[in-house]
């Protein structure tokens, strides 16, 4: 069972992936939250081992909050999710310290593996931002 964590500032889309997680048996949503802040709490009380990090968040963003859970927490492994599909974007998140990046239009099945990828140690890049990169 792959335990993780939502840090996603918009509800409905938080709300919708947890419930989509719910059918999928081999991960566990065990806590959500909608800030970077509150995300660090939750890491350290929960010791999740994936966090899917939104990237566009307030007070703290998702680049920081990366930063760091991963250098207090690393044992944590941190994909990031973003509407935005742009290289530069997975390049600065995974410099912050993240496993993996996808983007919300990503299918569910590619974030299912995402974080089934990232959770064996293996990095992993969306296919629409991979094909920008090439």
């Amino acid at each position: 069972m792959i335990r993780i964590i939502l840090v996603e500032d918009h509800r409905m889309v938080r709300e919708s992936l947890k419930q989509l997680f719910e059918e999928v048996k081999r991960i566990n949503v065990v806590a959500s939250c909608d800030n970077g802040i509150e995300a660090l709490k939750l890491a350290k009380e929960h010791q999740p081992d994936i966090m899917l990090m939104d990237i566009n968040m307030s007070p703290v963003d998702g680049f920081e909050t990366t930063r760091m859970i991963t250098k207090s927490l690393s044992s944590i492994k941190i994909i990031g999710i973003s509407m935005n599909n742009q290289p530069y974007y997975a390049e600065k998140m995974l410099n912050a310290g993240a496993l993996g990046y996808v983007t919300k239009s990503s299918p569910f099945s590619e974030i299912v593996y995402a974080i089934e990828t990232v959770s064996r140690g293996t990095r992993y890049i969306c296919e629409e931002v991979k094909k920008k990169m090439q």
